[in-house]
């Protein structure tokens, strides 16, 4: 059996992989390591994962994980695997690598990732040999869904959109203004949080103000990142919640600037799933 696990900031998916099928999928906390420490993401494992798995042991586990670009980091998640799991191999990799995988196997391409936060690079079918530094949320992250929730917040605290929107804003997360800042400011995973207004702003996307600034956060990443790579020669490829649920707007901002959008898919999952069992065969 093969555990494979795509992992954002928010949240991560596991699948569970027997002979090619799915026996079973779970979805446990963000674990990206920037965040988190090896005892706390090692107790989430052992409190939500082992039980609803009902295994601790497999043949091999493929973590892609946000925040699992650098060595020390992926020790991390690797060590937090290994205090639960029994498994012949685990290999721990970042997001962008596992979205490369899914998205584009052994082909070329530009890969994108729109979800909580965003990323980028050029993928050659065999490893990642361009990257853009996405830079987080305060100095990057263009069109994430804490960058839109970012500046759809500070739009609506300076009632920049028509009536009512700053109010449904405070009722939709059940704070006031003196609530809502100090979440942001004071309290810890503000990405998280801004990321979790996105549902609140696709509601609202019909409104021209809304829809004007999604769309110009979509182009400023095309600009920032993508325009970077050689855009013309190769594909383009976007995975993530924001990318799959804001298709349309992506999709004419990318037309705005000539860029054709090869596929956007939610996760990259079921591509891990095909690649990684063709590779254990």
């Amino acid at each position: 059996m093969l555990l494979i696990a795509d992992g954002g900031s928010t949240k991560v998916d596991w699948c569970l992989i027997d002979q090619g099928s799915i026996v079973k999928r779970v979805s446990t906390s963000g674990a990206n390591p920037f965040f988190r420490s090896r005892e706390n993401i090692s107790q989430e494992l052992a409190d939500k994962l082992i039980p609803a798995l009902k295994v601790n042991k497999v043949e091999a586990v493929y973590f892609y994980g946000a925040g699992c670009a650098f060595s020390e980091k992926k020790q991390i998640i690797w060590e937090a695997i290994a205090d639960n799991l029994n498994a012949g191999t685990i290999e721990v990799g970042s997001d962008l690598l596992g979205a490369a995988i899914g998205l584009c196997n052994d082909q070329p391409g530009i890969v994108c990732i729109l979800g909580t936060g965003s990323n980028s690079c050029f993928y050659d079918g065999r490893k990642i040999v361009e990257n853009v530094s996405p830079l987080g949320y305060i100095l990057g992250d263009e069109g994430s869904g804490a960058v839109l929730g970012r500046l759809f917040t500070g739009a609506c605290l300076k009632n920049q959109f028509t009536r009512g929107i700053r109010e449904g804003l405070l009722e939709y997360l059940g704070m006031d203004v003196s609530q809502l800042l100090d979440r942001v400011y004071k309290q810890p995973l503000a990405n998280q949080f801004l990321a979790s207004i996105v549902p609140f702003i696709q509601s609202n996307i019909h409104e021209p103000g809304v829809h004007e600034l999604v769309y110009q956060a979509f182009t400023d990443f095309f600009k920032k990142n993508v325009m970077q790579y050689d855009h013309q020669e190769h594909a383009v490829f976007f995975t993530g919640s924001v990318a799959y649920y804001f298709k349309d707007v992506l999709c004419e901002a990318a037309a705005s600037l000539n860029i054709h959008i090869e596929k956007t898919e939610q996760s990259p999952m079921s591509g891990l799933i095909r690649y990684h069992t063709s590779c254990s065969v």
